[in-house]
């Protein structure tokens, strides 16, 4: 229809014939507005596909400390005992020094309560018997000296006698060669008076006078020999006194060294005692200490693992749980091996509290709502036994602090921040199942000094 006149058809189907199905088709009005709602739509999908979202590394863990001092101990008494009465409730705060539990002694070499002054009446009868030995070895070493003083006047002495004795037998070895020298020439001599008196030349009286005096000389030899043979017996009989008087005072040295020795051993093995006692003594006073057991540092007692009185616990086991006050916490978060990589110290990470309402946009964390910043300080080297590893956030100066009521061990779920990508790109790596992508390479962490 060309729509050359201007009475309008359209309008005369209308008025005429009630065209019900005609009337329930959308007007061209209203599909036109829709097609400018697609369109307007359309155009804020792709303006928002490029819009920055920020990647993140998602974790779950529970709030510890930062330091180990400041984390839940537990504490131990270090010898066994009996309970006997305790100081402290569950959930009281004590600080340090604080009186816990009250114990007492289960072993029966500790049951004396005078046991110190019996140790130190022990202690000083062996330092006596030290102070006698001394005095004994004192004694020994005048005794040696005395010894040795008595033995260089013996054996000066009979030196002399053994010299004397010597000069003796040289004296008597000369006198026995003259004499000897003296009977030859008699000898000789008588010979001459002989083949005179044959001869005629003397009278018998002569020759027998001769006679007489070889006889003499000959008497005379042999008593020389015999007093030679003396002073030879006396040169001997000296040369064994010397000798008995150095065998002699070698014995007698022999046994004041080893009384000496012997004396020397029994004062080192008393000393070795004393030792044992002054250390047996210490651990008394020690232990008597123990029977009070202490808190470390202030806290909150949370649990009593022993209860009663007259319970008796090992040694080194735990009776109490105590947390510390005022710790500096921090998030212990635990992330897959392969994200690993791309966190380093100092980080920013998101956090939500167990029990803290929050509405969190991982991708925009300025539009959050309840979550608090923290700041990656630890990433651990090995895995845990889970497979994962794990990161210790402290709270971040710059961003709000943590709430006050917050207690050790509940849940966290945490985002560590990385760097800011276009929504397509998010999607398209979400959808491929590739890891978050860094602008530069993280820097490695500085090892060990060489």
């Amino acid at each position: 229809m060309l729509n050359l006149s201007r009475q309008r058809v359209d309008e005369q189907l209308w008025k005429h014939y009630p065209l019900r199905t005609l009337r329930t088709l959308p007007q061209l009005k209203a599909a036109r507005q829709m097609g400018r709602i697609m369109i307007g739509l359309l155009i804020g999908v792709i303006v928002l596909m490029f819009m920055p979202w920020q990647q993140n590394i998602t974790g779950e863990g529970s709030l510890t400390a930062l330091t180990p001092q400041d984390r839940p101990q537990t504490l131990q008494n270090a010898i066994p005992g009996r309970i006997e009465r305790w100081k402290v409730a569950e959930g009281d705060f004590v600080k340090k020094g604080d009186t816990l539990v009250v114990i007492s002694e289960v072993k029966d070499e500790y049951f004396d309560p005078n046991l110190p002054t019996r140790l130190n009446e022990q202690l000083d009868a062996k330092r006596g018997s030290m102070a006698a030995t001394d005095a004994k070895i004192q004694a020994l070493d005048g005794q040696m000296a005395a010894l040795r003083t008595g033995l260089d006047v013996k054996l000066q002495s009979a030196r002399n006698k053994v010299r004397q004795a010597r000069f003796k037998v040289i004296s008597d070895s000369t006198d026995l060669i003259a004499v000897r020298n003296f009977f030859q020439t008699a000898r000789t001599r008588e010979e001459r008076f002989e083949e005179a008196y044959r001869n005629g030349l003397i009278s018998l009286t002569e020759l027998e006078t001769r006679r007489l005096k070889v006889a003499e000389d000959q008497a005379k030899v042999i008593a020389q020999e015999n007093k030679l043979n003396g002073a030879r017996q006396e040169l001997a009989n000296a040369t064994l006194d010397l000798s008995e008087i150095q065998a002699d005072y070698a014995e007698k040295m022999a046994k004041s060294l080893s009384d000496q020795s012997s004396a020397v051993s029994y004062r080192a093995e008393a000393m070795g005692e004393v030792s044992k006692l002054r250390n047996k003594i210490s651990s008394v006073e020690v232990r008597q200490g123990l029977y009070v057991i202490r808190a470390p540092q202030d806290g909150y007692v949370v649990k009593a693992l022993k209860a009663g009185i007259g319970e008796n616990i090992k040694e080194g086991e735990s009776i109490a749980t105590l947390q510390p006050a005022k710790p500096s916490l921090a998030v212990e978060i635990y992330v897959r091996a392969m994200d690993v990589p791309l966190i380093t110290p100092g980080r920013k990470v998101r956090l939500e509290f167990d029990g803290w309402p929050a509405v969190q946009f991982s991708g925009w964390p300025t539009v959050a709502v309840g979550t608090f910043g923290g700041q990656v300080a630890v990433v651990d080297a090995v895995s845990s036994e889970n497979g994962k590893y794990r990161l210790l956030v402290r709270p971040d100066k710059d961003d709000q602090p943590w709430p006050a009521q917050l207690r050790q061990g509940s849940g966290i779920y945490g985002w560590v921040m990385l760097d800011d990508v276009p929504i397509w790109y998010e999607l398209w790596r979400q959808l491929n199942g590739f890891p978050p992508s860094l602008q530069k390479e993280p820097k490695a962490e500085k090892g060990p000094k060489k």
